[in-house]
């Protein structure tokens, strides 16, 4: 008497229905912008490039691309950490006052108390290891929300930094030249071209290790692991809770650098010179793809999305158009980026 094997022949005919589904064009664009959420950012980093080109050819000149290239860079840097802290699901509010007290603290240090310009930076550094670590304590083991955490180290930070510094700006000639070091120009092709700072050279550097850690490292993998599903993490055998303390601590490390960046930029330390950082780190982040749900992104959208804010800024400024259309249309940037987010999140196989 024959026999069926219906155990084999289930799972044969549902893949043969599965490869004969065909998918709508839109659920083909929901797969790719899945699988690579830089794709977004990147159409429209260059439908803003040739727009504000055509609207004014100086957009597209050396001097302005240059100018437009150090002015991503802080909050590109920024970004960099805010990437880490949202694949796991989190937020930080608190980038900007880490970044500025480890700018005052490694200034003041420098100007007015004498010590070498080396061991300035490195307490710098270590500030805003000790921040980002502080914040990841509390989330951790104080078990506080994200959101709440650093919008109360925001204010902490803010005022140690004013206090510290007695809310006084450091002028670039009363520092050493290690510190205004990140703001020497770079110009590879001659007097006249383009040009980048070596502080440009630094966050580049910041995005090529932070990518590299994200996507071939087991630490990476569980960073997205942990933002994906926490709890599945957790009965998988991550450690959950020391790969959010790591992210938050390797966060403060990145606004650490970052302030030595913003002192090279700026050609100063100032309590005021990045005042609406947290809010544009998130934005770049946001409309770079990464999710705010977590799991999903990267860096290189990141830095695209660092871009687009920008170029924005850049462009609508050449064209003559009123600083608030900039930012409505910033705005309704992160509207549109957090719904295409919400729409590529019910991808189907």
């Amino acid at each position: 008497m024959a026999t069926t094997n219906t155990g084999a022949s289930a799972p044969a005919s549902a893949a043969a229905e599965l490869a004969r589904r065909r998918h709508t064009p839109a659920q083909r664009v929901q797969h790719v912008l899945h699988s690579y959420p830089a794709v977004s950012p990147a159409i429209i980093l260059v439908i803003a490039v040739v727009v504000f080109t055509a609207l004014n050819p100086n957009f597209a000149q050396p001097n302005a691309l240059s100018l437009l290239v150090q002015q991503t860079a802080v909050v590109a840097a920024l970004a960099v950490g805010q990437t880490l802290i949202i694949l796991t699901a989190g937020i930080d509010l608190s980038v900007g006052a880490i970044t500025i007290l480890a700018t005052m603290l490694s200034a003041t240090l420098a100007s007015k108390n004498g010590l070498p310009a080396v061991l300035c930076l490195l307490v710098g550094v270590a500030v805003g290891v000790g921040a980002g670590a502080l914040n990841g304590l509390l989330v951790t083991r104080v078990n506080l929300p994200p959101f709440i955490v650093t919008l109360g180290t925001l204010s902490i930070f803010t005022a140690i930094a004013l206090l510290y510094s007695g809310g006084q700006s450091i002028q670039g000639d009363d520092l050493p030249g290690l510190l205004n070091w990140t703001g020497e120009a770079i110009r590879p092709f001659g007097p006249g071209s383009f040009y980048i700072t070596t502080g440009v050279l630094i966050v580049a550097a910041l995005y090529v290790v932070v990518g590299f850690a994200l996507s071939q490292s087991a630490w990476g993998r569980h960073v997205y692991a942990v933002g994906d599903d926490p709890e599945g993490s957790r009965l998988a055998g991550i450690q959950v809770k020391r790969v959010l303390l790591s992210v938050y601590a390797a966060a403060g490390l990145i606004y650490g650098l970052t302030a030595w960046v913003l002192i090279g930029r700026a050609g100063a330390a100032s309590p005021n010179a990045i005042t609406e950082a947290n809010l544009a780190s998130i934005t770049a982040v946001v409309i770079g793809g990464t999710s705010l749900f977590g799991g999903r992104g990267g860096v290189l959208g990141t830095l695209l999305g660092a871009l687009i804010v920008q170029s924005f800024a850049s462009g609508l400024s050449l064209a003559g158009v009123d600083d608030q259309f900039r930012v409505l249309a910033i705005g309704i940037l992160v509207i549109v980026a957090v719904s295409v987010d919400q729409w590529i999140r019910k991808v189907k196989a």
